[in-house]
């Protein structure tokens, strides 16, 4: 209880009706910042269920989530990591070779923040991510981590699946997932180490490439290009 008093007593001032703080701020014209953390396909509704989350992880529904009824976000900034991963189970269409995932994974840090488990890593899925921006209702793009596929001679981005012999241009159910295979584009690599560079034309011309590439395929303006985990490892590229 002591502890209790003395933690929670620093916080009771900040205590109040949410809805009411949030509704001020929208009268007023404040600027209210929502963040969500899993993606599309943790979705509940519209996820690759039953390997998702318990809720709705979509940016539409952030306000209700919040306690901001009757607004809709007019930005919405979709956090896209330029390689794939995933925690937990289900399909994963674009998984890469073991050996090539176990560098990438360590190069990346990629393990679950809370649990410590590895992250599945796998090739750039345009296809899920294309689907992902859609149904959250992107207006732009942050590509982050795209530091850490510096030094791999070749990159690849799934642009379609396979099923059963047919091409697949849209996003499918499980039971195609389940038995769908990559269509990849092969693009080339970049060896410079581009954790410094603080504007898009500064890149290396490949890692240009491999951007524009992705944002071509997924139908959505990608603004941000992470080069490193400091604040300001974000390159702009304006709104365009």
């Amino acid at each position: 209880l002591e502890w209790t008093e003395r933690y929670g007593g620093a916080l009771r001032e900040c205590i109040c009706d949410t809805s009411e703080l949030l509704e001020a701020g929208a009268r007023d014209g404040k600027k209210i910042l929502f963040e969500a953390q899993l993606g599309t396909l943790r979705d509940l509704n519209f996820g690759i269920y039953p390997y998702t989350t318990s809720s709705c992880t979509l940016a539409a529904y952030a306000p209700i989530g919040g306690g901001l009824f009757g607004h809709k976000p007019d930005r919405v900034i979709a956090v896209v990591k330029a390689f794939s991963t995933c925690v937990g189970e289900g399909p994963f269409v674009t998984r890469m070779d073991p050996a090539d995932a176990d560098q990438l994974r360590e190069t990346a840090k990629e393990y679950g923040a809370a649990t410590g488990r590895p992250r599945t890593i796998g090739h750039f899925d345009a296809l899920a991510t294309r689907y992902g921006a859609w149904a959250q209702g992107a207006t732009e793009i942050a590509l982050t981590k795209l530091d850490s596929l510096s030094g791999r001679p070749v990159l690849k981005i799934c642009t379609d699946y396979e099923y059963r012999g047919k091409p697949v241009g849209r996003f499918p159910l499980n039971a195609v997932l389940e038995e769908a295979t990559p269509i990849y584009k092969d693009m080339p690599g970049w060896t410079e180490d581009i954790g410094g560079v603080r504007r898009f034309q500064d890149l290396p011309a490949a890692a240009q490439a491999y951007v524009l590439e992705i944002e071509r395929l997924i139908q959505c303006r990608i603004r941000y290009v992470s080069v490193g985990p400091e604040r300001d490892a974000l390159i702009d590229r304006g709104a365009g």
